[in-house]
């Protein structure tokens, strides 16, 4: 951990000039309080760092949350353990990608059984809400088990003693995506009016009280449940596909899911604020969390440890040391697949920016975070899925 100055606390021994710069800026806003916390996988965003916790009094930085409100991770623990496997790893995998519409753009072609409660209270929660999901998607209710691109995955992992994971990697989709848009785009014009000035555009905000906060929140709050059951359906979807693979039924002995990219009212040193976390999950004593690498790396299931400090948070992940362009220019598809030897996935260019190279070493990480989260669990892949 190092105090660079009063506003800006930082735990990440992998961290480069130019998001140091874009840190300490975001820091300068009068708004903070009582500090920005830098997590271990802090890396360049667009506005407001990723991998920082940015604690606001009176006002929300909608660029702080991100364009994919809500993402996070969700993760199954079963009864099964390495040994129970069939060998054909390939059959399970093309189940997955079958049962679960995969990257941009892409989405159910029908609602499920499963979807059905969900998108009623998804429903329900808008209206009383007051805004219709459905001016920002039009197909909002078919985007519901749906994967995306990017970072976004779905892997079959074991842990330290065999036992068989379920974990996956999504958000609130073309949905969320719109609206955190139209309120990026908001948060400009307010501050324009106002004329406050910014270090950065993407980092003005809304003020408490305002009717633009108000719809703010309340459009966020349903993003984010989105994102959540999002993740739950996806999951559902999984536990079906495995099922049918092994030819027995999954004991499910956890689950956890949680959000990176979201806020939150919380109190902290004294005073209510909310907490935006871009790329950090909450990690409160007793939180349980998950962590994961890249592809082709480790992830961890972890429990919070409540540093004050940090303001109850921990990393989301990795974190990127290159751009996805750099990415696509150092690396190659050969690289790709030397890196994945081993666990079944779909080799594709699409995917070099995705290379664990790209990505901070998620050990290191890790040890940076040893004052943050108490690790549960080391998983390492057997499948992956991704979208193009």
């Amino acid at each position: 951990m190092e105090a660079i100055n009063s506003r800006l606390i930082s735990w990440a021994s992998i961290l480069d000039d130019e998001t140091r710069r874009q840190a300490l800026a975001t820091a300068t806003l009068p708004i903070i309080y009582p500090h920005l916390a830098l997590m271990p996988d802090a890396h360049l965003g667009k506005g407001a760092t990723v991998g920082s916790v940015i604690p606001t009094v009176g006002a929300i930085i909608p660029a702080a949350v991100g364009v994919d409100i809500g993402c996070g991770m969700i993760a199954v623990r079963t009864q099964f353990l390495r040994t129970d496997l069939p060998r054909d790893l390939l059959r399970l995998r093309e189940g997955i990608e079958r049962a679960i519409p995969l990257s941009a753009g892409h989405f159910n072609r029908r609602i499920s059984a499963t979807a059905g409660p969900r998108l009623a209270e998804l429903r329900r929660m808008a209206a009383k809400a007051g805004f219709d999901p459905a001016r920002y998607a039009a197909n909002w209710e078919l985007q519901l088990g749906s994967l995306g691109s990017g970072n976004h995955f779905i892997e079959v992992c074991v842990d330290e003693g065999s036992a068989v994971w379920l974990f996956l990697h999504s958000g609130s989709r073309g949905v969320g995506n719109k609206i955190a848009q139209r309120h990026i785009a908001e948060a400009r014009s307010v501050c324009l009016r106002r004329n406050i000035a910014l270090p950065d555009r993407d980092l003005a905000y809304l003020l408490e009280g305002t009717p633009e906060f108000e719809r703010y929140i309340r459009e966020l709050r349903w993003a984010q449940h989105f994102a959540l059951l999002n993740r739950e359906e996806m999951m559902d979807r999984v536990v079906q596909q495995f099922e049918a693979w092994i030819g027995g039924r999954v004991r499910e002995l956890e689950r956890i899911n949680c959000h990176h990219n979201f806020t939150a009212q919380e109190t902290h040193y004294g005073k209510s604020v909310w907490v935006s976390r871009k790329g950090a999950i909450r990690a409160q004593k007793g939180d349980p969390g998950l962590i994961p690498g890249s592809m082709g790396t480790a992830s961890y299931v972890v429990v919070g440890l409540g540093n004050t400090l940090a303001l109850n948070s921990s990393p989301h992940g990795a974190g990127r040391e290159y751009s996805r362009t750099a990415a696509r220019k150092a690396f190659s598809l050969a690289q790709l697949k030397t890196a994945m030897q081993g666990i079944e996935f779909r080799p594709r260019e699409a995917f070099i920016d995705e290379i664990p190279a790209a990505y901070k070493p998620i050990d290191t990480v890790m040890r940076d975070s040893a004052d943050l989260v108490r690790v549960r669990h080391k998983l390492r892949q057997l499948v992956n899925v991704k979208g193009d």
